[in-house]
């Protein structure tokens, strides 16, 4: 297969599924916007279980597999060449043996280098310009970076393959990088295309690559007010909440007590205060979605700077 297509030293971009749909809006709006020529799938009845059946006309037949497609993209003269991966879900099991085979199928082709995005939960208000992180497999690779106004990953974790393609590109002999999209850590299960957005204009630097942006442009542009109205609901309701007596479902124990104002010296708190600060930080490792519950408690009890660092460490994963 390699024979029928000539790409000089192109790079791979490996897109799967994950948190805020950064990774999947760039790559998706990518390969549209170049449209790369197909080079078939990657065989995945090895790496993903059928979890679910397909009803036609109330009869039950098998349901298919996430389908994994490859395509390559000839540059114009002076461009990058590229290999896309697109999956439609990571795999259920053998991740690593995953990455093996796809850079297996790849490197007929000449790759040189892999890329991934992800995303990366912070507190950056919607409103803001989202910064971008990398993480890499070899530290001369962020000497480039850094000239592109991209933020090393000092430490923490990228979950999924996003992550775990780049130490198997290591094994490989080839450079990797995970560009992480910074999003607001409250709405992670929304689609944030301003993070998508910047993720694409730093690749497209890294990789002379030109595409139109507009309309990626104009979809930030129409999302962003939704969300800081969800972040401004969010809230209202949390301040409501602490303005009126739990009820029997409340999601905290029974045991913990709140006060019903800030201890007028920050840090000193009674016992059955730093409890509850723990229970919600259990929580919030659990379910990072708890967390603004966490950090409005830790205002609410002045004491956020106290916390400020353990708080943020919750957030020092991309996925």
């Amino acid at each position: 297969m390699a024979s029928s297509l000539e790409l000089k030293d192109p790079w791979l971009v490996a897109i799967w599924p994950g948190m805020g749909s950064v990774a999947m809006t760039a790559g998706t709006y990518l390969t549209a916007s170049l449209g790369p020529r197909p080079l078939g799938q990657l065989p995945s009845s090895d790496f993903f279980d059928i979890d679910k059946v397909e009803i036609r006309d109330g009869v039950a037949r098998i349901g298919s597999r996430p389908s994994c497609n490859l395509y390559a993209w000839k540059a114009p003269q002076g461009g990058r060449d590229l290999i896309f991966f697109v999956g439609e879900a990571q795999p259920s099991h053998r991740s690593f043996e995953f990455c093996n085979r796809l850079l297996s199928r790849t490197r007929e082709f000449g790759v040189k280098r892999v890329v991934t995005f992800a995303a990366m939960g912070t507190q950056i208000p919607p409103s803001a310009q989202p910064r971008v992180f990398a993480a890499v497999n070899h530290p001369q690779l962020l000497v480039a970076l850094r000239e592109v106004d991209v933020h090393p990953l000092s430490d923490g974790q990228i979950s999924g393959l996003n992550g775990l393609l780049l130490a198997a590109a290591a094994d490989f002999g080839l450079e990797g990088i995970c560009l992480l999209g910074e999003m607001p850590y409250f709405a992670m299960g929304v689609p944030n295309p301003k993070s998508s957005l910047r993720v694409l204009e730093v690749f497209m630097a890294l990789a002379n690559v030109r595409v139109d942006l507009g309309k990626l442009q104009k979809h930030a542009r129409e999302v962003e007010p939704s969300l800081i109205e969800l972040m401004e609901r969010m809230h209202r309701a949390l301040s409501q909440r602490d303005k009126s007596e739990p009820d029997e479902e409340e999601a905290f124990p029974d045991t913990f007590e709140v006060a019903d104002e800030a201890p007028e010296t920050p840090g000193k708190l009674s016992s059955e205060d730093r409890k509850h600060i723990e229970e919600l930080f259990r929580r919030a490792e659990q379910e990072r979605s708890q967390a603004l519950k966490l950090k409005h408690e830790l205002d609410r009890l002045g004491i956020f700077k106290e916390y400020e660092d353990r708080f943020l460490d919750l957030f020092k994963r991309g996925e």
